[in-house]
């Protein structure tokens, strides 16, 4: 499993992040506080508090390169 941080700051932001995620045959989940929520649900992810960086888990054994290129956008040091 690998940790980033990623920002969802935007409706369209989020659309855009799901719909890429939703290419992966991966689970992803988002982890804010004490809240866990699958990454692919834009009603779950609406459910967070979206305006500080969230940090998504990337359930994936193998190469992530890909994964991580596609999330380039959204990820925040």
């Amino acid at each position: 499993m690998k940790t980033v941080k990623i920002s969802l700051n935007s409706i369209d932001k989020v659309k855009s992040f799901v719909n890429d995620l939703t290419k992966f045959d991966t689970d992803f989940d988002l982890v804010s506080g004490r809240y866990v929520i699958d990454a692919k649900s834009i009603i779950g992810i609406f459910s967070l508090d979206l305006s500080k960086p969230i940090d998504l888990n990337i359930h994936e054994e193998g190469d992530t390169t890909e994964i991580m290129n596609v999330l380039t956008p959204y990820i925040v040091e």
